[in-house]
């Protein structure tokens, strides 16, 4: 499974953060006809990003086109276990996105709305927060 990672970043540790309020943008449908959308805030990491990629595209079976929307670019530290307090901080141990309720995470087109449906079921397995399906019907009604 290839881990996915930024190719370049400006600094190579960053403060944790606050992941407040809900998403403003990348909460709606931009390229394809179905979605994935976040309901809870979480911090996802790029295994879980990716076994959730690999869940839709094995499902549809080459048919539909698959975006994602997210990309983790947050490295995320730790230190080895049983080291004393001090010695600054660790080495990045894997990298992550901060997910917010009503981030769309992917999109698919090009494919039946049921079979699509399945697809995004077996995603959300993979995936540490809660999520729905969103179709551009429903999202043109709003």
């Amino acid at each position: 499974m290839a881990n996915i990672l930024p190719a370049k970043t400006k600094y190579r540790k960053v403060h944790k953060g606050r992941n407040r309020g809900n998403a403003t943008s990348g909460n709606t449908l931009a390229f394809g006809d179905f979605a994935i959308q976040a309901l809870e805030r979480a911090s996802m990491t790029a295994s879980q990003l990716e076994a959730a990629r690999v869940a839709i595209t094995r499902h549809l079976k080459r048919k539909g086109r698959v975006w994602m929307r997210v990309f983790p670019q947050k490295p995320v530290t730790k230190k080895p276990a049983e080291t004393r307090m001090g010695k600054g901080k660790g080495p990045v141990e894997f990298w992550a996105v901060s997910v917010r309720p009503g981030n769309i995470l992917f999109e698919v087109s090009g494919a039946p709305s049921g079979t699509v449906r399945e697809a995004m079921r077996l995603a959300d397995r993979k995936l540490p927060f809660r999520c729905r399906f969103v179709s551009r019907e429903e999202q043109e009604q709003y």
